[in-house]
């Protein structure tokens, strides 16, 4: 569960009150609409400007990320929906701890380029199969964040699954990723199969600034 978020002194807090006419969105979409509503112009947000009462309305399946080496993002804080899908408090476990073995090396480069650039990422995540277990469905999305020193080192999260969550630990795979660079206003598409195998290849990428994303064009049929 979450813990008294300490709000910057000089910063005044920014509640979901605002959002009101849109309280029928997705927590993704709330958390989103949040975080936006505290930037400064294309400034990032302070972790220490997270306030619960912002987020009261999603907190359960809110969380806060630190990044702690490359590719490795851990959970400070998590809402109740993590923890019951972990089977677990989460609080000190890694995010990629809720992937397959297939899904972390995507996730692992997702939260790098994100926490680098940096960048919004929102992920369609699909629960591994498993006997006795039914479909699962979930979305992600990561929200870039500055700590106390001014680096971009955590991340606001939101994480919401739908359907049969069986047995915990529910763990997933990801099906796409979405990741708009907060510099140039762009935004990449970036199927399961690049996010797994593509990154080490030479690519076109947004803003020059990470060889493992690139503009892809998606399939509609």
């Amino acid at each position: 569960m979450f813990s008294i978020f300490r709000p910057r002194e000089t910063g005044k807090v920014v509640t979901m009150d605002r959002f009101r006419s849109g309280a029928s969105l997705s927590p993704i979409r709330q958390a989103e609409a949040y975080w936006s509503a505290l930037r400064q112009g294309a400034d990032i947000p302070f972790r220490s400007q997270i306030d619960p009462r912002g987020l009261e309305q999603v907190l359960e399946y809110a969380f806060i990320l630190e990044r702690v080496a490359p590719g490795v993002g851990r959970f400070r804080l998590a809402g109740q929906h993590l923890c019951q899908l972990a089977g677990m408090e989460v609080r000190g476990m890694p995010i990629t701890s809720f992937f397959t073995t297939d899904g972390r090396e995507g996730m692992a480069a997702t939260l790098e380029y994100v926490f680098d650039t940096p960048a919004v990422a929102e992920m369609s995540l699909k629960g591994e199969r498993q006997s006795l277990r039914g479909a699962c469905e979930a979305r992600l999305i990561l929200l870039p964040l500055k700590s106390d020193l001014g680096d971009c080192s955590r991340i606001l999260g939101v994480l919401v699954a739908d359907g049969d969550f069986g047995r915990a630990p529910r763990r997933f795979d990801i099906a796409d990723t979405r990741i708009r660079d907060l510099a140039t206003d762009q935004t990449a598409a970036t199927p399961a199969v690049e996010a797994a195998r593509g990154f080490a290849e030479a690519q076109t990428v947004l803003g020059g600034k990470a060889p493992h994303l690139r503009l892809v064009k998606t399939d509609k049929r």
